[in-house]
């Protein structure tokens, strides 16, 4: 089965979100960056050589934190894995499967009005995974 090239550019996009902020930087705890990088692994994980479900979760992850979705483009490798990234006007989600391994790498980094925290709920009810680890870094901190 050669490789193929998924790209999704009618997929449902969202509204920006509040206009009226120029530069989409946020504050937490009296300290300013510009968005929230969350870094997180499945391990034992389910459906990471299924390129459609992958993107319809990425879909949901998009939706459910306020995100507004530019295009999504995945690549299927061969024998198997597929890799990509959804573009977003708030940064990004991107994805690095390892079926064999029952391994998957998502990378979350969102600004703005945004809560890429809601996308840790949906991997872990798409994917299964027996473990699920987040790691968080707030981008551009103290500017």
């Amino acid at each position: 089965m050669p490789d193929t090239d998924h790209l999704a550019t009618t997929a449902q996009q969202h509204t920006p979100n509040d206009s009226s902020q120029k530069d989409y930087f946020s504050v937490r705890n009296g300290v300013r960056f510009a968005g929230v990088h969350l870094i997180i692994d499945c391990y034992d994980a389910q459906r990471l050589d299924d390129i459609d479900f992958i993107e319809q979760t990425l879909i949901r992850c998009i939706s459910a934190s306020n995100a507004t979705l530019i295009n999504i483009h995945l690549h299927h490798f061969h024998p198997n894995g597929v890799s990509g990234v959804a573009v977003l006007a708030e940064s990004h989600i991107s994805v690095h499967t390892w079926p064999e391994s029952n391994y998957a790498a998502f990378d979350v980094f969102m600004c703005g009005n945004t809560q890429p925290e809601a996308c840790i709920e949906i991997m872990q009810e798409a994917f299964k995974p027996s473990r699920l680890t987040v790691n968080e870094h707030l981008r551009g901190a103290g500017l």
